[in-house]
């Protein structure tokens, strides 16, 4: 689907052979309500199965930025200088970047993600919970970075993952509940953090942060542990699947963008959907502009230390963490699931950019207490933009799954540059009033609006084609169109 709107938009039968076709659907099923049901039960079902993702991600981020809640008691044991923390921190995304896209071919190509997640939570685990035994700067950074390595398995193949199984109209507020794991763990991650950093520092000997790795380690690899049995495969690999909703998950998906998923998957080949991925412009358009908003987004990093700028002791500027990261879930669900609804990507972005550019504005200009605690509420809502980037690459690039398993994880892997780059733009000698670094958020958040607009003039360019071609053919049925 590259560029062409010819691979992507199904070519329709008359009107009579499709309601012909919707009866026998229906018949298959038993009917038009007990397929209703059956689809009811289905997602339910699919939901709470789903549902181990999010405690997945928030595990998985917390593992990520424990570091970033103990940067002051690890600093000085391991007594880093100069950009070494910054170094630290971007060094995970090396990993991440290397790992991401063989990582998804190879699981399209196994179809097991419910044994190879959890294989990659376990390895980890046990990597996040080694950093507590490191001494110096060398071994926390081979830690941190064989930790990407591995975590790189986890968000695209989640994502790959999701989007086999649900349809254009749903995928973007399940998207959002996955995302809400990644915000509910920077606010209870730092909460959790504030308790061991506060009450357990010469316990057994040991400093209060390297008990901070030790104990999350081992949460991770317990739940792992449970991950196996609750995680669903793809639709043709599931076995607590009945026949009849085996084959209502095939048909859904055939119905949502015209082409069934198992077909393409036979056709394409282990290595052609690389070629196309690689192959269409509007993957490396969207990378490039997810470099600026994770770059935008920088401050997530950083965010213990920006309430450490308030003024308060450690663990109250670590409570304070929490707060906006609980609003920012709740509003991306909320604006995730408007947007789902009204089939829009573009409007609901730019504005989830604008109120964090807001947010950015007031911390430039006043060192009010009340003022800068505000601004971090409308900065953290703003990862809603890039929860729905996610969603608009899933609707972009639908089919077929070879090409969609290498997209997810290609552009992810490419953005991971903006992660890198961002853990630069916080340095301690910019702060307290990090005033530079809100420029450079600023910055990031106007490409990132204009980068969008572009995008989408381009696929309303598409969607117009697409729409000649069914009139130029005869074709009353209206068939696949991009998301705008």
């Amino acid at each position: 689907m590259a560029s062409d709107s010819s691979d992507t938009a199904p070519i329709s039968p008359s009107k009579e052979h499709i309601e012909c076709k919707e009866l026998d659907v229906d018949v298959e099923f038993g009917g038009i309500e007990a397929r209703n049901k059956l689809e009811r039960r289905l997602l339910l079902k699919l939901d709470l199965h789903m549902s181990m993702l999010v405690l997945i991600y928030i595990l998985n981020f917390i593992d990520r930025n424990n570091v970033s809640a103990a940067r002051t008691q690890l600093t000085a044991d391991l007594h880093l200088e100069g950009p070494q923390y910054a170094t630290l921190l971007s060094i995970l995304y090396v990993g991440y970047i290397i790992m991401q896209v063989p990582s998804n071919m190879f699981l399209n190509y196994i179809k097991k993600p419910s044994l190879y997640m959890p294989a990659c939570m376990v390895i980890w685990g046990v990597i996040s919970a080694l950093t507590g035994i490191t001494t110096n700067f060398v071994g926390a950074l081979l830690t941190r970075f064989f930790l990407g390595f591995i975590e790189a398995a986890f968000f695209p193949g989640a994502v790959f993952l999701i989007s086999k199984w649900y349809k254009r109209t749903e995928i973007g507020s399940r998207l959002a509940i996955l995302y809400c794991g990644n915000m509910i763990s920077n606010a209870f991650g730092a909460l959790i953090a504030s308790g061991i950093l506060a009450n357990m520092d010469g316990v057994r000997a040991q400093a209060a942060w390297r008990w901070l790795f030790y104990i999350e380690g081992s949460l991770t690899v317990t739940v792992a542990i449970m991950a196996v049995f609750v995680l669903p495969d793809f639709p043709t690999t599931t076995k607590w699947l009945t026949d009849d909703e085996r084959r209502l998950a095939l048909k859904r998906m055939e119905e949502d963008v015209g082409v069934g998923d198992q077909l393409e998957t036979e056709n394409g080949g282990f290595g052609h959907g690389f070629y196309l991925a690689i192959a269409d412009w509007k993957v490396w358009w969207i990378a490039t502009l997810l470099i600026a908003q994770i770059i935008a987004l920088s401050f997530t990093g950083y965010f213990p230390t920006l309430t450490a700028t308030l003024g308060y002791n450690p663990t109250a500027s670590l409570l304070l963490v929490a707060p906006p990261w609980i609003y920012a879930a709740i509003f991306t669900f909320m604006w995730t699931r408007h947007s789902d609804k009204t089939q829009e990507r573009f409007f609901h972005m730019s504005i989830s950019n604008l109120i964090g550019i807001i947010g950015s504005l007031i911390s430039i200009c006043t060192m009010n207490t009340a003022a800068r605690y505000f601004s971090l509420f409308l900065m953290a809502q703003s990862n809603s933009a890039s929860v729905l980037m996610t969603t608009w690459e899933s609707n972009t690039f639908a089919r077929p799954p070879s090409k969609r398993a290498v997209c997810f994880s290609l552009i992810n892997a490419v953005q991971q540059l903006g992660s890198i780059s961002g853990s630069y733009v916080w340095p301690t000698n910019w702060g307290p009033t990090y005033r530079y670094s809100y420029t450079i958020v600023i910055a990031c958040n106007v490409i990132v609006i204009t980068m969008t607009w572009i995008f989408r003039q381009h696929l309303k360019t598409l969607n117009k084609k697409l729409e000649r071609e069914e009139q130029e053919q005869g074709i009353e049925e209206k068939g696949f169109r991009y998301v705008l």
